[in-house]
């Protein structure tokens, strides 16, 4: 912007720039197409992104291709006689191949050989999915309609095939979502001579990115499954709990911590299956939507592809989020319940406190009994000294003016009695006030 003028908000071109990332190809049929997703196995939302373009830079330089810029993620350039697309997502990086023509022999494979063996087996991870497409041109629907009788029933298992008519007519679409002996799952394309380049390139796109985040979703599976069964195993516990609560069996100590063991549990296994659910969900949905932006008709009776998911892939993703919600209602539960223990021992130690406090106040009565006794030992006992003490001292004065000692003990015991008895009262009066001062409770 001109200066002086208002700052850019940060980012504000390269977020732009995001929106016209990754552009379609332009095809023109006929022609193939190899694509190929790689993702580590463990932790690859985390992996090192420089192993990743390490490995594209190797595949560019057996070709003397162009190298991309500097901390790209994507990267489209000629690649021999094809033409290469990579791509780097978040848990995996795809690498698609376009060439023109096919050969006679359909997806032979031949242009998947451009990954050679060695590259393959250098790769920074583990294939996810690998396919092929086959592009072909038709002049008018009935030429596509014996496409399909003559060529495509024998590419592809028919219990499996999909079939549609994609685009408002542009192109016919079909495809098995099975692997072939080679490890492949193969895509065929039927395009209409009125097809523009870029929307064909977006149809083949689309079927890539079907099959890529249909395979990305249901690695999720598994952990579902194995996530099932353990919450079955702990929803067995937590109501063996619950029941034995209600009994009142059973130490409430011993059960809250048994219970808190099991929470841990539920916590480290919500925490380790997490992504992995969030990211089925996520799939999930980005392969629905490219199924809908098809906008399939039926072709001759067949399963369209959003039928084929509704009847194979829905399934699965159901299973995914049904584990999820059971794990979060076993979590609510166990919580639930411990909170309840919690608050069973809660009421059984205030009980606990308020008897040992009701002994504490017994033991504090009786101790000031016992002080009050002492007490009035203590008088008597100083008295007597005190009494002998001054007796010992008046004896002459009593004997110059003709007092016996008894007399002289008679006279003095009453008021040093008394004396005594004021001095300990005063004693104790002036302790008992600065423990009151300090907030001591209780007799001295």
């Amino acid at each position: 912007m001109a200066e002086g003028a208002l700052r850019d908000y940060p980012d504000r071109f390269a977020l732009s720039n995001e929106l016209h990332a990754r552009p379609f190809p332009e095809l023109e049929a006929p022609c193939r197409a190899a694509f190929i997703a790689i993702k580590q196995p463990q932790n690859a939302a985390e992996r090192d992104r420089e192993e990743d373009m390490a490995h594209l830079m190797a595949l560019l330089d057996r070709y003397g291709a162009a190298h991309p810029a500097p901390g790209a993620n994507h990267h489209s350039c000629p690649l021999g006689r094809g033409f290469l697309k990579w791509e780097q997502h978040t848990e995996f990086v795809t690498y698609t191949i376009f060439a023109d023509g096919v050969s006679d022999t359909a997806f032979d494979g031949q242009i998947f050989g451009m990954f050679s063996k060695e590259w393959l087996a250098d790769a920074p991870g583990q294939i996810l999915t690998s396919c092929l497409v086959r592009v072909e041109q038709v002049a008018d629907l009935g030429a596509t309609d014996k496409k399909i009788q003559t060529d495509l029933v024998k590419w592809f298992v028919p219990e499996s095939l999909a079939i549609s008519s994609v685009i408002d007519g542009a192109a016919a679409v079909a495809g098995d979502f099975r692997i072939d002996e080679a490890g492949h799952v193969r895509f065929a394309v039927l395009a209409r001579k009125d097809t523009g380049k870029r929307r064909l390139g977006r149809i083949v796109q689309r079927l890539l990115e079907i099959e890529t985040y249909k395979s990305a979703a249901m690695i999720t599976l598994p952990v579902a499954r194995a996530t099932s069964r353990r919450v079955a195993g702990l929803n067995r516990d937590l109501s063996d709990i619950v029941a034995r609560m209600a009994r009142e069996e059973g130490g409430e100590v011993e059960t809250l911590e048994h219970l808190l063991r099991m929470a841990a549990e539920i916590e480290l296994l919500s925490t380790s299956s997490a992504f992995r659910f969030g990211a089925a969900g996520a799939y999930e949905a980005i392969v629905n939507q490219r199924i809908e932006v098809l906008r399939e008709e039926r072709l001759q009776s067949r399963q369209t592809f959003g039928e084929f998911m509704m009847r194979r892939f829905d399934p699965a993703m159901r299973t995914c989020r049904s584990a999820q919600e059971r794990l979060v209602e076993l979590s609510q539960r166990a919580e639930r319940a411990a909170n309840l223990l919690r608050t069973r021992v809660d009421v059984a130690s205030s009980q606990q406190n308020a008897d040992v406090l009701s002994r504490m106040d017994e033991r504090a009565a009786l101790q000031l009994r016992l002080q009050e006794t002492v007490e009035g030992l203590s008088v008597v006992a100083i008295s007597y000294y005190a009494v002998n003490l001054v007796a010992n001292i008046l004896k002459p004065l009593g004997a110059h003016i003709g007092l016996s000692e008894g007399w002289v003990y008679a006279g003095i015991t009453i008021p040093v009695v008394l004396l005594v008895w004021f001095m300990v009262r005063r004693i104790r009066r002036r302790i008992e006030k600065r423990n009151a001062n300090e907030g001591i409770t209780g007799s001295p």
